[in-house]
């Protein structure tokens, strides 16, 4: 999609480069959503942040539990498959806790700085064969 984006942009074919924009979107997105994904994961983590994010969110949601409530609330409420997000919102200098659907990147959707992702899909979460 996005070579055949480039020849539309070349060429001056608005339509095509219209009907090109949700798979940009889905593929592009998925692509930046698992890659902040997969930075968000460490063998040794979990657990309480510290230090200024910790602040924040307590600043912001009231306490670290508040906030993991939230985050589990509007990441199960997703329809079908999509994102839950902690980002950041540069205008208001406040975290957000937010749901996107599909794989519909959070910066490009929303305007907000993804800061923790949760892939909601199916197979984040399916049982390993056994």
């Amino acid at each position: 999609a996005e070579e055949k984006y480039a020849e539309a942009l070349a060429k001056g074919d608005v339509t095509a480069q219209v009907s090109l924009q949700p798979a940009l979107k889905f593929n592009g997105g998925g692509h930046v959503n698992h890659s902040i994904f997969w930075t968000n994961l460490s063998p040794s983590g979990g657990g309480e942040p510290q230090g200024e994010l910790l602040k924040a969110i307590t600043r912001d949601f009231g306490s670290f539990e508040k906030f993991k409530d939230k985050l589990t609330t509007m990441s199960v409420a997703v329809q079908g498959s999509g994102w839950g997000w902690l980002g950041y919102n540069k205008e208001s200098n406040r975290l957000q806790v937010i749901a996107c659907a599909n794989q519909d990147p959070l910066q490009g959707t929303t305007g907000l700085i993804p800061l923790l992702g949760i892939d909601v899909w199916e197979h984040a979460y399916y049982l390993q064969y056994k």
